[in-house]
């Protein structure tokens, strides 16, 4: 799992948005997300939904995922 793959799963997951992606060592990433399906969900639920558009690959693959996440 790369940086660029995790970007394209959650910009395919979340119409919109656009999620800037770091990471090296291939287990331990930090995602900026901005969609605008955000807008007045709590941080718990934008969360959330980051993390259904990457399904069980997180705690797998993705051994830890930091989230930054706002509507616009």
């Amino acid at each position: 799992m790369t940086k660029d793959d995790i970007q394209r799963l959650i910009e395919a997951g979340l119409p919109d948005a656009k999620a800037t992606v770091r990471g090296d060592d291939g287990r331990h990433f930090e995602a900026e997300v901005v969609c605008p399906a955000f807008a007045g969900k709590s941080v718990v639920q934008q969360h959330r939904m980051v993390y259904a558009t990457l399904g069980d690959r997180v705690g797998g693959e993705i051994h830890a995922l930091q989230l930054k996440t706002r509507a616009n």
